[in-house]
């Protein structure tokens, strides 16, 4: 049930969308989009990594696999440090240009600073002590890692280190260190394409389990402790990746599609199934879920990217005049952007609170 502070953050969320202010360009205002504060007691402390796995090779453009995370974390002390962007300025320079092709809907280049917008994250700042769980999460296709952050950012600020990934190839841009990297992908992947991107990103994550005790910080992860999450095609690759490993312990599935493969045989990890009721894939997610034990749980009034942090920006950029109604419903649904954000957190927290506790 929504709680009343639930309602009021709803509704002081939505006040501030309109009063969304601008800043200036040579084209004119363009609107400044604001990411909802953390809810957590922790300040959030943030590392960005790159890791090479060189035992694959790249299914998109060969070579080796390269991989982005983004690795937030309670902090000890943020003095001394600023807030990080969400994009690098070539990561949102690319994304600009790609918006309205990735998403349809979105504004045309020109009409948003994407690279004004700034996490709730300080780069560098130095980690809490004690052993904390892990969650692993997987952006949905399309998606870079960069627009799941509200979600992450409140799961640290509650206590966990929150391991987010970028697919290259299918990620809309991810900046490497030799330079910006954008999509393949010309719009929704065709069957061949889709099972490429999910095989690539069950693999990914693997690597990144691997990996983990290389990760800064290290020393506070627990290994007995570990969950993933991934909204659409990134919660696919969440289940399927938990599936034969028995370090996951809990994994939540945010609208992401199990029957790509055979269902996982004596899965026995507790699993969030978490789904909007605006999806148009919704018959098929029923059909595809029937035989996944796990806790169900329903988004009111929202569409498919209502878990990332479209469901912020779009109500902000309706509210500016740059997004239509029209659009907003086909992408984040009619809902308040503060009771949906203020629901998702609570489910995916709640979850992994009774189950990595």
């Amino acid at each position: 049930m929504t709680s009343r502070r639930t309602l009021l953050k709803g509704t002081l969320c939505a006040g501030a969308a309109a009063l969304l202010p601008t800043v200036a360009s040579a084209s004119g205002p363009r609107p400044l989009l604001r990411l909802p504060a953390p809810t957590g007691l922790y300040p959030v402390g943030m590392q960005v990594v790159h890791l090479t796995d060189r035992a694959r090779t790249d299914p998109w453009v060969g070579g080796v696999r390269e991989l982005m995370l983004t690795v937030l974390y309670p902090a000890r002390s943020v003095r001394g440090t600023s807030r990080a962007p969400q994009l690098t300025p070539r990561e949102a320079q690319a994304f600009a240009g790609l918006a309205p092709r990735v998403h349809l809907g979105l504004p045309e280049p020109g009409t948003v600073d994407w690279g004004a917008v700034l996490t709730h994250a300080h780069r560098g700042a130095p980690s809490l002590p004690g052993r904390r769980p892990v969650l692993v999460y997987s952006p949905g296709g399309g998606d870079s890692r960069t627009l799941g952050t509200s979600l992450a950012e409140d799961l640290a600020s509650h206590g966990r280190v929150v391991v987010l990934v970028d697919h290259p190839g299918d990620a809309s841009q991810v900046e490497l260190p030799a330079g910006i990297r954008t999509t393949v992908l010309t719009g929704p992947p065709d069957p061949a394409a889709f099972r490429t991107m999910a095989d690539t990103r069950i693999a990914d994550l693997r690597f990144v389990l691997n990996r983990l005790r290389d990760l800064p910080p290290a020393k506070v992860m627990d290994p007995d402790r570990i969950g993933l999450y991934g909204h659409s095609a990134g919660g696919t690759a969440a289940v399927y990746a938990a599936g034969r490993d028995r370090r996951v312990g809990a994994v939540a599935n945010l609208e992401g599609y199990l029957d790509l493969y055979p269902a996982p045989v004596g899965f026995d990890r507790p699993v969030l199934l978490f789904r909007t009721d605006g999806f148009e894939g919704g018959a098929r997610i029923d059909s595809s879920w029937a035989g996944m034990p796990g806790r169900r749980a329903l988004l009111a009034d929202a569409g498919h990217w209502a878990f990332t942090d479209y469901g912020t920006f779009v109500p902000q950029l309706q509210s500016a005049g740059v997004v239509t109604a029209a659009a907003r419903a086909a992408l984040v649904g009619t809902g308040g952007p503060g009771v949906a954000l203020a629901e998702v957190r609570r489910e995916v927290g709640a979850f992994f609170a009774r189950h990595l506790s």
